[in-house]
């Protein structure tokens, strides 16, 4: 019998069966199959090696017995040359089942235990924030141009420097998933940085420092910028600090967030104190800055809001500047009122070679207690005067 729109018509499932295939005469391998219920189904079946296959493409309501017929020859001469339809199909299915999101997932199992806390914090937010938009998308399917016009949403959006790391995030998750073999190549290379990094010596100006204290607002970026001039400490520190990290006068660090994975303490003066007692303290919330479960957000846009408000108020015209510009300028300073360069490496825990391990490091946590303290609170001092 060969399959016409009228003869599949006729076609009824025999009675006691929950399947039947009827064969088309004309073309082996092609047919209808009927499943107890009423569901007709289109089958190519074909063998390869000695094992028998079917792959199923439509049923008769979307696709007539002619059109039928052509995309069943067309799937038998391709095992002729060879493929296995069936096989195709099985791993598209599971290909396009591989998306961005699912990926990142697997990544992020992988990343966690290599990462330090800080960093994998990053990475995570990197990818359920900043590449959410492609999370849907098969990861095999994601292009360059894909990537490249997501990553100048990000920089619009969060700023440059935001989305290079971005990048970076995302070019080290296609690495990871070329080892897995679930991807061929990294479409994030060859892409642009939206902003070149160089190596920086910025130091800020006795003016502009002032003008930065002065465009400071009564909000949790306002105090923390503060909180940089006056402690000398980094911006990851400062936005992630937490109320059970204070103590009497004392900030004292975790190894686990410090980056060289030293333990902390930052002798904390009246002003700086005076600013962390001021931040309202939230009920089950450990973290002092920022809302919802994480740290303080929306580094970008707080920056982009305060250099507005320094060119619309002060008086100066600023260079472009950086937040880690106030850590530099923090121990420049500290060095030019007289406070001893290895005073300074302590309070800013540049502490490098033996002194970092064992007993040494133990040591040299409480070894310039006394003069961080004192070269803080001096610090502290030259920096209102100036702000004044």
């Amino acid at each position: 019998m060969r399959l016409t729109r009228s003869s599949v018509a006729r076609l009824t499932l025999p009675e006691g069966r929950s399947e039947a295939i009827f064969f088309d005469d004309t073309l082996p391998g092609f047919g209808l199959r009927i499943r107890a219920g009423g569901k007709r189904t289109w089958i190519a079946q074909y063998r390869v090696g000695l094992k028998q296959r079917r792959i199923s493409f439509g049923t008769p309501e979307a696709l007539s017995a002619d059109d039928a017929r052509d995309r069943a020859k067309t799937v038998l001469a391709s095992v002729h040359l060879g493929a296995d339809p069936q096989a195709e199909k099985a791993a598209a299915r599971v290909r396009a089942a591989m998306t961005l999101g699912t990926v990142s997932t697997n990544y992020l199992a992988h990343a966690r235990s290599r990462l330090r806390p800080r960093s994998f914090e990053e990475v995570e937010r990197h990818l359920a924030q900043h590449w959410a938009p492609l999370k849907e998308i098969p990861i095999h399917v994601l292009t360059r141009r894909d990537i490249a016009e997501r990553l100048g949403e990000i920089a619009v959006s969060r700023g440059p420097f935001a989305a290079n790391r971005a990048r970076a995030t995302l070019s080290a998750l296609f690495t990871w998933a070329m080892r897995q073999g679930q991807v061929e190549a990294n479409p994030v290379i060859a892409t642009g940085k939206a902003a070149e990094e160089i190596s920086r010596d910025r130091v800020l100006t006795e003016k502009e420092i002032a003008a930065i204290w002065s465009a400071c607002g009564d909000d949790d970026y306002g105090r923390i910028v503060r909180l940089l001039f006056l402690t000398g400490q980094r911006r990851e520190e400062v936005g992630a600090m937490r109320w059970s990290e204070i103590e009497p006068a004392v900030w004292r660090l975790p190894a686990s967030r410090t980056k060289n994975r030293l333990p902390h303490d930052i002798p904390l003066s009246d002003a700086a104190l005076a600013i962390i007692q001021g931040v309202p303290q939230r009920e089950g919330r450990d973290l002092v800055f920022g809302e919802g479960e994480g740290a303080f957000q929306g580094w970008s846009r707080a920056k982009a809001s305060m250099d507005g408000r320094i060119r619309d108020n002060s008086k100066i015209k600023m260079s472009p500047w950086r937040l880690h510009d106030i850590r530099r300028t923090v121990v420049t300073g500290m060095n030019e009122i007289g406070v001893l360069p290895h005073v300074v490496e302590a309070v800013v825990n540049h502490v490098t070679g033996p002194a970092k391990s064992g007993v040494a490091g133990v040591y040299n946590r409480a070894a310039y207690a006394t003069e961080k303290r004192a070269a803080l609170a001096h610090w502290a001092e030259h920096l209102l005067a100036l702000v004044k």
